[in-house]
């Protein structure tokens, strides 16, 4: 009962003698981490003055999701494993963080290209992005660096630096089919290196690695005792006269963590399914297999219902349907380089795989635009083409083409970019003055 007293004493005297607030105002803030935390690409798009021609349709040859255009869909075995699992409600419930067991040895039957692999070494994640984000917080820390490819996809940096992890980039080099300055990437490494980012085949180059090549990549991470990330979404999407090898495959003693999944192969990236394959011959990644569970647990595992089908989509899909899918794009890639390379001033790379094709722009012949990101807004607004400028990948004077929109469109984007270039075409007066001084000698031999 004297409880009771206190209690209604204590309650009247506050009523009687309000609290003061510690604060005079609203202060919130955010963390360091969001803080530090942005898209490279988001950034520059958003500034970019995007203002389509009116009476052109627009094409935009900037979106890096195959289902865009409705031309690229999913194969009837992986509609089918869906709708057994949503219809028989097995995949309702949670899941363990890593993924369900039967999913996860599925995924290590799919992947046994790569080495040997158990479901032990699978780790489920919400889409492939989510995967190296799982890999580059379990490996790296504020005050640490890690190496990436220049041009190379962003979200690298993103994932990185809100962590206060520094983001130091490695020459790809156009002119040898973008591969890796070995030098160079071998002068980034010291002591606080905690991982090699390795994109193969490549965003937004859509290069594919000589074995090789890999093989030396692979030797400088041994000799300096560097992991190595291995960003490996489009290993499947390779064209004619390229092969694809796994970093992991080519390991003797570099612990490996390769990210994979659903998105693009099998044409359903709104679906969100990927996965981080864990290779470690020399038990390395001891602490790191630990960490990535505990990683998981943050947003208590990927898509139920698409791991309950993950077995089904992994083994009932036909290669047919794979196969089609890399001769439609190879075919696309073929008529873009074709198109392009009679333009006068652009330089187009022939990708290897992938899904994409680099650009170069001669930016002495169009001095108009101080810059890829002018030209691309320039583009846009004479022939409602927008491309991607080369500065979203850190590498400017170069643009981005998407190959998986339908055939007629590629076509038609490819014939208002020469449209365009041949509007904005300047010859500078040396050469012009050498090329009628060429002329002139001809016509005095004749």
């Amino acid at each position: 009962m004297k409880d009771l007293v206190d209690i209604a004493a204590l309650q009247k005297l506050n009523t009687q003698r309000p609290i003061k607030s510690k604060r005079n105002r609203w202060t919130v803030g955010i963390s360091e981490f969001a803080r530090l935390t942005h898209n490279p690409i988001r950034a520059i798009v958003d500034r970019l003055n995007i203002e389509p021609n009116p009476s052109k349709p627009l094409i935009a040859l900037s979106i890096g999701d195959p289902t865009t255009f409705g031309n690229l869909k999913p194969s009837q075995e992986t509609i089918a494993a869906i709708r057994e699992v949503i219809e028989n409600g097995n995949g309702n419930g949670y899941a363990p963080a890593n993924g369900h067991l039967e999913a996860r040895e599925a995924v290590a039957r799919y992947v046994q290209h790569q080495g040997s692999v158990s479901a032990s070494d699978v780790i489920l994640c919400s889409g492939c992005s989510s995967a190296l984000d799982l890999c580059i917080s379990v490996l790296g820390s504020a005050g640490k660096n890690i190496l990436i490819p220049k041009p190379g996809f962003s979200i690298y940096r993103t994932l990185a630096e809100g962590f206060g992890i520094e983001c130091r980039t490695y020459d790809l080099l156009p002119e040898r089919n973008w591969e890796a300055d070995l030098v160079q990437l071998e002068k980034l490494i010291d002591e606080d290196t905690c991982a090699l980012v390795v994109t193969n085949p490549g965003n937004p180059c859509g290069s594919v690695f000589r074995r090789e090549h890999l093989e030396a990549i692979v030797d400088i991470a041994e000799r300096h005792f560097v992991p190595i990330v291995a960003d490996e979404i489009y290993e499947h999407f390779v064209f004619p006269g390229h092969e694809f090898h796994s970093v992991s495959s080519l390991s003797r003693s570099v612990p490996v963590l390769s990210c994979g999944g659903l998105t693009k192969r099998f044409l359903v990236p709104g679906w969100r399914m990927g996965w981080i394959i864990i290779h470690d011959r020399n038990n390395v990644f001891t602490e790191v297999r630990k960490g990535l569970v505990n990683l998981s647990v943050r947003i208590l595992g990927s898509n139920t219902i698409i791991q309950r089908a993950l077995p089904d989509i992994l083994s009932n899909t036909p290669a047919d349907f794979f196969d089609d899918l890399v001769n439609r794009l190879h075919h696309h890639a073929e008529i873009a380089y074709k198109m392009v390379k009679n333009i006068r001033g652009l330089n187009p790379i022939m990708p290897g795989g992938a899904m994409y094709m680099m650009v170069g722009i001669d930016t002495e012949h169009f001095p108009e635009f101080e810059t890829d990101l002018n030209f691309v807004e320039a583009l846009v607004r004479e022939q409602s083409v927008f491309c991607l400028p080369g500065q979203c990948f850190d590498y400017p004077n170069y643009i981005r083409l998407v190959l998986t929109v339908p055939e007629e469109m590629i076509i038609e984007a490819v014939k208002r970019m020469e449209e365009f270039c041949e509007h904005h075409y300047k010859v500078d007066s040396e050469n012009l003055l050498e090329h009628q001084n060429g002329l002139l000698a001809q016509l005095t031999q004749l």
